[in-house]
C-alpha cells in the first residue's frame, strides 16, 4: 500500500473543495439552514413544555440533528469524492493508474474525516452561540457514537460507489438519497419503542437505530447504553464487510460486462 497515493486522492478531493463555493456552501450552508429550522422548531417545542418538565428539548433534538447532519454528510463525502472523478471524465484513468482499489478508499475517508471534523467544530459552536447549546456537556459518551456514524456513513458510500459503477453517473442521484431513505427507520428525533412491532425488528439491522437510540439515553439518563454501542459496532462491522463484497462484486461484474466505459460516456 502506498501513503503517497492516498495522500494524493485526498489532497487531489481537498483542493476542488477549497477552491470552490459552490462545495464550500454544501458544505457549511445547508447545516447553516437546517440548524436554523430545527432551532427555531426546538425552541417552540421547549415553550410548549410544561414548566416543570425536565426534558432539555434544545439538547434532545438538536443533538440529533448535528449528529445525523454528519452521518448525511460522511455518506455524501464518500460518494462524491468518487463521483468527482466520473464527472471530471477521470475514472477510467484512476482505474487504469497503479492506485489501488484500497488505497483509494482510504484517499476518500481522509476527506470524509476533514469534511466531518470541519462540519461537526462549525455546527456546535453556532449551535452555541445561538441557542445556547454545549454539546460537549456530554463529555465521552458521543465519542463512541460520533465514531460509529462516520464509519457507516463510509460504508454506506462504498455502496453508492458500487452502484454508480454499475448502472453508470444516471445513479449519482444515490449519494444524496440514501441517508433521506434511512431518516425516517433511524429514530434519530424520536423513540424506536413508537414503530409498529414489526418495523421495530426490521429496523434492527440499522446501525443508526441503535445510535441514535443509545445518544438519547445517554442525554436523558446520563449513562452510556453498552447495548446500543454493542449493537452498533457489531452491526457497523457487517455493513462494511458486505459493503466491500458489493464494492468488488460490481467492478468485477463492471470490468466483465464493460460497464466502465459508461462511466465517461453519460
Amino acid at each position: 500500500m502506498s501513503y503517497l497515493h492516498i495522500l494524493g486522492i485526498f489532497y487531489r478531493n481537498i483542493v476542488l473543495i477549497r477552491r470552490s463555493v459552490p462545495k464550500l456552501f454544501g458544505l457549511f450552508g445547508f447545516v447553516t439552514v437546517a440548524l436554523f429550522l430545527w432551532g427555531f422548531l426546538t425552541l417552540w417545542v421547549q415553550t410548549l413544555a410544561p414548566d416543570d418538565a425536565a426534558t432539555d428539548f434544545i439538547l434532545l433534538i438538536l443533538s440529533a440533528f448535528i449528529f445525523w447532519s454528519l452521518f448525511d454528510l460522511s455518506q455524501r463525502s464518500f460518494g462524491v469524492s468518487f463521483l468527482e472523478e466520473v464527472w471530471s471524465r477521470n475514472v477510467i484513468n484512476l482505474f487504469a493508474s497503479p492506485v489501488k482499489l484500497s488505497e483509494m478508499v482510504l484517499g476518500f475517508i481522509l476527506v470524509g474525516v476533514v469534511q466531518a471534523l470541519l462540519a461537526f467544530f462549525y455546527v456546535t459552536t453556532l449551535a452555541f452561540l445561538l441557542y445556547a447549546l454545549n454539546i460537549w456537556n456530554l463529555g465521552l459518551y458521543f465519542v463512541p457514537f460520533f465514531v460509529n456514524i462516520l464509519i457507516f456513513g463510509w460504508a454506506l458510500g462504498v455502496v453508492t460507489i458500487g452502484l454508480v459503477v454499475r448502472f453508470g453517473p444516471s445513479a449519482d442521484i444515490l449519494a444524496f438519497f440514501i441517508p433521506f431513505l434511512l431518516l425516517p427507520f433511524s429514530a434519530v428525533y424520536y423513540p424506536i419503542s413508537i414503530f409498529p412491532p414489526f418495523l421495530q425488528k426490521l429496523t434492527f439491522v440499522l446501525p443508526t437505530r441503535h445510535m441514535f437510540e443509545g445518544m438519547r439515553t445517554a442525554i436523558t439518563e446520563g449513562v452510556i447504553p453498552l447495548d446500543n454501542v454493542f449493537w452498533a459496532s457489531t452491526l457497523n462491522l457487517i455493513w462494511v464487510v458486505l459493503a466491500f463484497l458489493f464494492l468488488y462484486w460490481m467492478l468485477r461484474l463492471a470490468r466483465i460486462k464493460g460497464y466502465l466505459s459508461r462511466l465517461v460516456q453519460d
